[in-house]
């Protein structure tokens, strides 16, 4: 391997490693805050022990998050020192902005939610944690807007063989980066709820505090279905995007090779491990592609065979990724939809089969997740920023392949480590259950 094809594998491990993190730390924010919002409204103890609860878990997710967060950006001053030299002055800006407002919003009031609860009434230590999930996801907003600049760069010029920022509104507004975040963001309030729903189904199989995981089942269900079916609303407007701003990604993604108008869309699509071009369509729906991807049913959707063969992203992974990730989609809105419906009926707890399968369906999200990743990132090659700059032009050029390959070998051990205390620490927590003892807290709160 060449030292641009190791830096590649080198960021891609560890920022699909550090996006494990980020989407349960999304949507953990906003439903514990919830939880204790119902806590202020209601006075229903159940409520204060389901934060406290999903609130540590919460927590260990977001400290190991930060860690793993940190050690990323090294890696564009080590391995991608032509990228950050041709686009520091754009790219440096978000980053800058996250670090200085959202992880700094995030880091205070995040210390005064955990240390505040025997020192601020309900109400107001409720605000604090409203205020971390803010943080929290404006993070995730400006980072998901440096990352669309590299799909569709807005708002710079080139000058003196660098890009410089000239619009800064055009890059905040980017619209590529603002359907990227909402996709993205509903997303992880989804894999928050199937975590939600996994763990309690667990308690429930051992029958173990059951009024409060079958609340806590219940109320997961519906953010699940809800941000489910958000999910897939907005991945069809950022499919109709990448159909307008990547063209070639767009047919990668539906392995589409002839350029055509009124093209069907194929439920399924039998790839040729020899030939790609001799894909064998199943289930097609007349004319659905041009229309999702143009909103009319005669667009035309351009073929790969009218790019040139060094301008295709890769087509099979690109394809197969996009495919399972739709079909991971489907299956959660149909497996949530389903807990909405089973968690009412009085005979809930003893749907073992049910309840086993929410068990193992916690791994779901974060793959469709995962892959997601792939479709945009594969999906975008040659290019690190679309038309602008390629992907072999910004790696560093006084690196080896060695010191590459070393890194590498570093960042995987820890990483490895660091998973495997995210997990042993999730695990135990979430196996041990809710706190019992609440009494201090209420006799504080209760105060103020």
């Amino acid at each position: 391997m060449n030292v641009v094809t190791l830096s590649q594998w080198q960021f891609a491990s560890t920022i699909m490693f550090h996006w494990i993190f980020v989407p349960l730390t999304l949507g953990l924010s906003i439903m514990t805050a919830w939880m204790e919002t119902r806590y202020v409204m209601t006075g229903d103890e159940l409520w204060l022990r389901m934060t406290k609860f999903w609130g540590k878990l919460f927590l260990i997710n977001f400290a190991l998050g930060v860690v793993t967060g940190i050690t990323m950006e090294f890696q564009f001053g080590l391995n991608w020192s032509e990228y950050s030299r041709f686009v520091g002055d754009i790219f440096g800006a978000p980053l800058a902005i996250e670090a200085t407002v959202a992880f700094f919003m995030e880091s205070v009031f995040i210390g005064v939610w955990i240390f505040g609860w025997n020192k601020l009434s309900k109400k107001i230590h409720a605000v604090t944690i409203w205020l971390t999930a803010l943080a929290t996801n404006l993070s995730a907003l400006i980072i998901l807007l440096a990352n669309a600049w590299m799909q569709h760069p807005v708002g710079y010029v080139i000058r003196n063989g660098r890009a410089e920022m000239n619009d800064f509104l055009a890059v905040l507004t980017n619209e590529y980066g603002l359907i990227k975040f909402a996709h993205a963001l509903m997303s992880g309030y989804a894999l928050a709820a199937f975590v939600i729903m996994g763990v309690s189904a667990w308690h429930l199989l051992r029958n173990n505090e059951t009024d409060f995981f079958k609340r806590s089942f219940r109320m997961a269900a519906n953010w699940a279905f809800v941000a489910s079916l958000l999910v897939g609303l907005t991945g069809d407007f950022h499919a109709a995007e990448i159909a307008e701003k990547q063209p070639e990604k767009f047919a990668a993604m539906e392995s589409v090779w002839e350029t055509k108008r009124n093209a069907g869309m194929s439920l399924l699509i039998i790839p040729d491990a020899k030939n790609e071009r001799n894909a064998v369509e199943v289930f097609t729906i007349p004319s659905m592609l041009s229309y999702m991807a143009f909103r009319e049913a005669d667009g035309e959707i351009k073929g790969l065979k009218d790019f040139p063969k060094e301008m295709r992203p890769p087509v099979t992974p690109v394809f197969l990724s996009f495919r399972l990730m739709v079909g991971l989609g489907t299956f959660m809105i149909l497996v949530s939809l389903a807990g909405i419906v089973i968690s009412r009926k009085e005979s809930f707890t003893d749907n073992r089969l049910f309840l086993s399968l929410m068990v193992f369906s916690i791994p779901v999200p974060y793959i469709a997740e995962q892959l997601g990743w792939l479709v945009a990132e594969l999906g975008r090659q040659p290019w690190i920023v679309y038309g602008v700059m390629k992907t072999v032009d910004a790696v560093s050029k006084s690196i080896s392949v060695t010191q590459v390959a070393l890194s590498l070998l570093g960042f995987t051990l820890l990483y490895g480590v660091l998973g495997a205390i995210d997990i042993f620490l999730l695990v135990k927590y979430a196996k041990k259950g809710p706190d019992t003892d609440i009494s201090n807290i209420i006799k504080v709160q209760g105060r103020g």
